[in-house]
């Protein structure tokens, strides 16, 4: 079983540049056609400061942490055993290219079904902006199987 003991551990925080080359690859591999992802001279004529970032790409930047393992490696989950099992993505403001991101990450709870069969594991992540504006946060469960 996991040790509930870590509901509450933070990660230490890390920042990430946003970089308007990945966001024109992430918008033409999910299918973006909005020109505010993919054309710096229409966000610029829309009064965005860069290309903005689009929907989930902030997931692909928390993959950017100094150990995208961390949590996987303290709770000593195998990862052969793990199911993504949820992302949810609250927005509080846009952000965009050029914009540097700070992830502070938190496991917020641990909780098993089915006689612990199943294990849970709850991350919570806020991202703030370089102006300290709080742009989202991330919410991601993982499942551990067991047996």
């Amino acid at each position: 079983m996991i040790d509930r003991s870590f509901i509450g551990h933070t990660l230490p925080a890390f920042d990430v540049r946003v970089e308007a080359g990945r966001l024109r690859f992430f918008a033409k591999a999910t299918g973006q056609t909005d020109p505010l992802y993919v054309d710096e001279e229409a966000a610029r004529a829309a009064g965005l400061p860069g290309l903005l970032v689009p929907p989930t790409f902030l997931f692909c930047l928390e993959m950017d942490a100094p150990d995208p393992a961390a949590i996987r490696n303290l709770l000593g989950m195998d990862y052969r055993k793990l199911l993504h099992g949820e992302q949810q993505f609250t927005y509080h403001a846009p952000a965009h290219a050029g914009d540097t991101l700070r992830f502070e990450q938190h496991i917020e709870d641990i909780y098993d079904k089915k006689g612990g069969a199943l294990e849970f594991v709850v991350r919570c992540t806020q991202v703030h902006n370089q102006n300290d504006a709080r742009v989202a946060e991330l919410r991601t469960v993982t499942v551990l199987r067991n047996g």
